[in-house]
C-alpha cells in the first residue's frame, strides 16, 4: 500500500475509532458536504460562502472543529474559491494527487478534504495558494489556538437571551446568533418574523471540550429558557421563538435525549425538539452581542436549576 494511501486510510477509518473513544465525534455531513470533503470534490466557483468574505476571526474544519486558518492569511484570488497564503501550523497535511498535476491538501486532524495548494503564481509574497472549498469550512469569529473546537446550536426564544447566557459560560469562545431549521437561504430577521420561512432563532456555540463539554452546555441551555412552553418563549410569541436542540451527530443527539428524558422524569413537561441540524445562517451584526453591546439584560431569560 503507497504511503500516502495508508496515511489517508489511518486517518479516515483509524482516526474515526480514536475519535469515538476521546472528548469530540465527527460532525454530521450533507450530502454536498460529504460530496467534497469526503469524496474529494469541487464545489462550483464563486458559489462558496466564504469565497468573498474578510471578516476577523478563525476558519475552522466543518467535519472535525480543527482550527485550519487565520483571516489575516486570507487574500482576494478572484479564483471562485477562498484562498490563503499560509495555515496554522501543523493544521494541514498535503498530499500529491494519483497523476502528479496538482497538491491536495487535507485536515491533519480528520483527512477532510479541503482543496488544492499552488505556488508560483505571485499573489502574496509568500507566493502560495491554499485554494480551499467553502463547503469545507466553518467560520468563527475570533482567534483560535491551534486545535479542535466544538459546536453546538440551540433555540429557545429570542436569541439575544440564549447568546447572553451561553457566551458567559466557561469554555465557550464564541455564540453566534442565527436563523436555522427552515427553508429558505439566508433569510432576513424581517422574513424570519413573519413566520414563514421555517426557522428558529438559534445560538450556534464554539467551545473548548477541554474546558467545557457538549453535556455541559445542553444542561446550561435547559436551565436558562423555559422548556415547556409551545411556539413561544416568555412574551415572544411564533414559531420562530421555538424550544429545539439541533444536533450536529449522534453523540449529540444520544445526549439531548437522556437529559430530556431526566427532566421528563421530575415531572417536567419538556417539549423542546430534538432536530438534525441544517445550514445555520448567522443573523444581521446589529443582533450579535446584543445585550452586552447595549448594557442591557435578558428580558425573557433566567437561570433556573433544574438538574
Amino acid at each position: 500500500m503507497k504511503l500516502r494511501t495508508w496515511i489517508i486510510f489511518y486517518l479516515l477509518f483509524m482516526g474515526t475509532d480514536l475519535f469515538s473513544q476521546g472528548r469530540l465525534p465527527y460532525n454530521d455531513l450533507t450530502l454536498q458536504e460529504s460530496r467534497v470533503i469526503v469524496n474529494k470534490g469541487t464545489e462550483i466557483p464563486f458559489t462558496g460562502e466564504y469565497t468573498d468574505h474578510y471578516e476577523n476571526g478563525t476558519y475552522i474544519c466543518k467535519r472535525c472543529g480543527a482550527a485550519l486558518y487565520y483571516s489575516s492569511s486570507k487574500f482576494r484570488s478572484d479564483c471562485g474559491w477562498p484562498s490563503f497564503d499560509d495555515e496554522i501550523k501543523g493544521a494541514v497535511n498535503r498530499f500529491p494527487d494519483p497523476d502528479g498535476r496538482r497538491t491536495e491538501i487535507v485536515c491533519s486532524s480528520c483527512g477532510a478534504h479541503l482543496g488544492h495548494v499552488f505556488t508560483g503564481e505571485h499573489n502574496t509574497s509568500k507566493n502560495i495558494r491554499h485554494c480551499v472549498n467553502s463547503v469545507s469550512l466553518d467560520f468563527v469569529p475570533v482567534h483560535l489556538q491551534p486545535g479542535r473546537y466544538g459546536t453546538a446550536i440551540f433555540a429557545g426564544g429570542c436569541f439575544w437571551g440564549v447568546e447572553y447566557f451561553l457566551q458567559k459560560a466557561e469554555g465557550v469562545y464564541s455564540a453566534i446568533s442565527g436563523y436555522t431549521g427552515g427553508h429558505v437561504r439566508n433569510p432576513s430577521y424581517r422574513e424570519v418574523c413573519t413566520g414563514t420561512t421555517g426557522h428558529a432563532e438559534a445560538v450556534k456555540v464554539i467551545y473548548d471540550p477541554v474546558k467545557t463539554s457538549y453535556e455541559k452546555l445542553l444542561k446550561l441551555f435547559l436551565e436558562i429558557h423555559d422548556p415547556t412552553q409551545v411556539g413561544r418563549q416568555g412574551p415572544d410569541i411564533g414559531e420562530q421563538y421555538r424550544s429545539e436542540i439541533f444536533y450536529l451527530n449522534d453523540e449529540q443527539k444520544e445526549a439531548a435525549e437522556r437529559n430530556i428524558a431526566v427532566l421528563k422524569g421530575k415531572g417536567i413537561k419538556v417539549v423542546t425538539a430534538v432536530t438534525k441540524a441544517t445550514e445555520f445562517f448567522p443573523a444581521e451584526e446589529y443582533h450579535q452581542n446584543y445585550y452586552f453591546n447595549n448594557g442591557k439584560t435578558p428580558y425573557c431569560h433566567v437561570y433556573t436549576k433544574r438538574f
